[in-house]
């Protein structure tokens, strides 16, 4: 079976408060994206994990779409299976790709295996392997809060936009990026300004993690500085970066960006 784990971007994102586990209460908008990964399950006789493209620098342990596998084996005694993993969408951008090989791993086997959990105990599943795992098992536009993994449907429509994604020689560790933010309530709750026209994001939507991350990575700034100079209406780091996108009302392909390495434009 072979499936394509596609990315999410954030659409605003306020870090409310530090909790006593030691996460961040946050608020934000997920919304799905078609740039993926490609992700392939077969039965083998023993557990195997291939890693094509990108190179996934980590213990096999640590690997989401073991620990997803894993976690499908202890409760439902599927077997060992042979997972090929062709990793596309670079890491550190924030633009959730892990997590959705994560959950493309568990509705696959799932599937494969005619388990047949429902939606409810996959978010559950989901959960405990990655914050934004959840997100992925519906895979629609939504409100997140708690700690990413509180899912509220919301009726967000972009099919009219293109997204222009923007990836730097940057990897940002989310967990360092967690470190130097400073939680705040902000005046005005993003669950309604995500309501407004599009073209008043701008102004009101914001992502409290580039005010601790651009002064590190001041590039990151520039690249944001570039995408609404070329036009975009709406631009923004996705998560906690590196990645920045730009929503153009028309198709970006011609457009360079000359800050940052490589673009990839997107109808949304």
């Amino acid at each position: 079976m072979i499936s394509f784990p596609n990315i999410k971007i954030n659409i605003g994102l306020d870090i409310l408060a530090k909790r006593l586990d030691g996460y961040h209460n946050i608020e934000s908008v997920f919304y799905p994206v078609n740039y993926t990964d490609i992700l392939e399950i077969i039965p083998f006789g023993k557990f195997e994990l291939i890693n094509k493209g990108l190179t996934i620098d980590c213990p096999i342990e640590q690997n989401l779409c073991y620990k997803a596998w894993k976690l499908i084996d202890d409760n439902h005694k599927i077997g060992t299976v042979k997972i090929i993993l062709y990793k596309n969408v670079p890491f550190g951008t924030g633009l959730g790709s892990g997590s959705a090989d994560a959950a493309f791993t568990l509705k696959m086997l799932n599937d494969m295996f005619n388990i047949g959990i429902i939606n409810d105990i996959l978010i559950k599943y989901a959960s405990q392997i990655g914050a934004d795992c959840a997100f992925f098992i519906k895979n629609k536009p939504a409100f997140a809060s708690g700690i990413g993994t509180e899912l509220t449907e919301i009726k967000l429509d972009l099919s009219n936009y293109y997204l222009l994604i923007c990836f730097s020689d940057i990897s940002v560790n989310t967990t360092n990026a967690y470190k130097n933010c400073k939680p705040h309530l902000p005046e005005k709750k993003l669950a309604d300004l995500i309501k407004l026209p599009i073209e008043t994001w701008k102004s009101n939507i914001k992502n409290d993690f580039e005010s601790s991350i651009f002064p590190d990575y001041p590039i990151l700034s520039t690249i944001k500085e570039e995408l609404y100079a070329k036009g975009a209406i709406y631009a923004q780091m996705s998560g906690s970066g590196s990645a920045l996108f730009g929503i153009f009302k028309d198709n970006p392909n011609e457009i360079k960006i000359e800050s940052c390495k490589k673009t990839i434009g997107i109808k949304l």
